[in-house]
């Protein structure tokens, strides 16, 4: 389904050569014995994608976008729009395939604008995205100059739309999802200038080992960009939900911003700061033609915004900024 060989060979840096070596079996293991049943579907709406000819990929601005070099008509256009929605549901975004707007669940680009202005430069910079989803942020990423971009998600559908993106955008551009996990790089590679974490904290049974694990993989000197769920409190408090959170199984952490700030530096990052804090609200996440589920107007309580249907804080967002020492 996907080739990753132009991948291997830019893998020259002799630090990556432990993850070199295990690899091609490790993505073979997860495209191509998976037992996902809708995989065959995905595969089939690669596949079918229509050949036409683009330029002018925009990477730098809130729509990823890509142009044509000749009218497109509708019989194409019609055939990319439905293998396009044979990837549903596209949660982050938003991406323009010719006359073609995919409005994602999320508006990933309010996300990159809050946090793009207190980042070191991407310039010529190797990046990780841990849990990037279909890769949005990993063009804006290009966009700013980064040399190299890698994105782990273990989700097929998000490796599918990723690919169905850099079919139009560049098979050339040097960006690439993996279906993994952050566990599945091995420690302390020390090989990554930039690390984004955004959207996975919570997620994890074990915050700390999540933070080890990504500073092991940094470069000294080099960044972390963390985004998560938090809720107020002091530097001692964090929730743990009963149960569910925002109708989400699955979350199991939501520090205060002062806890996380203190979990940082007892992980070992220096210049820990908080850039940004922001309740995220139903024109940042919602359902739209591309996304046909439940968003978050279906996750908060319907007689106050500010909760959400467990009776816990609504979802509220910190990204803090980081530094591996020198």
């Amino acid at each position: 389904m996907i080739c990753y060989q132009s991948l291997y060979e830019r893998l020259s840096d002799p630090q990556f050569k432990r993850w070199l070596d295990i690899l091609p079996s490790q993505l073979d293991e997860f495209l191509y014995k998976s037992n996902n049943g809708n995989l065959p579907k995905w595969k089939d709406a690669l596949e079918n994608l229509p050949h036409i000819e683009s330029n002018n990929a925009k990477l730098n601005q809130g729509t990823v976008s890509v142009n044509s070099l000749s009218a497109i008509d509708n019989r194409t256009q019609e055939q990319l729009k439905n293998n396009l929605k044979s990837l549903m549901p596209w949660r982050k975004g938003p991406f323009q395939l010719f006359d073609i707007s995919i409005d994602t669940e999320w508006r990933s680009d309010w996300k990159w604008d809050r946090l793009i202005p207190h980042i070191d430069s991407l310039e010529n910079k190797t990046v990780l995205d841990v849990g990037c989803g279909s890769g949005y942020h990993m063009w804006r990423m290009l966009g700013e100059g980064a040399k190299l971009t890698i994105g782990v998600d273990p989700s097929l559908l998000f490796v599918a739309q990723f690919q169905a993106i850099k079919k139009y955008v560049g098979e050339d551009q040097p960006a690439y999802v993996l279906p993994l996990k952050l566990e599945d790089i091995p420690k302390n590679l020390q090989s990554f200038d930039t690390v984004f974490s955004m959207g996975v904290l919570y997620h994890r049974k074990s915050p700390f080992d999540h933070l080890f694990h990504i500073q092991s993989l940094m470069k000294p000197g080099g960044e972390l960009i963390l985004e998560t769920l938090v809720v107020e409190g002091d530097e001692h408090y964090a929730l743990v939900p009963k149960d569910r959170y925002a109708m989400m199984n699955n979350v199991w952490f939501l520090p205060s911003p002062p806890t996380l700030h203190l979990w940082l530096e007892r992980c070992g990052f220096s210049d820990v700061k908080l850039v940004s804090l922001n309740q995220t609200n139903t024109d940042e996440q919602r359902a739209t033609e591309w996304m046909q589920f439940n968003s978050l107007s279906d996750f908060l309580n319907p007689d106050d915004a500010n909760l959400t249907v467990e009776n816990y804080p609504a979802p509220k967002r910190a990204i803090f900024v980081a530094k591996k020492p020198l």
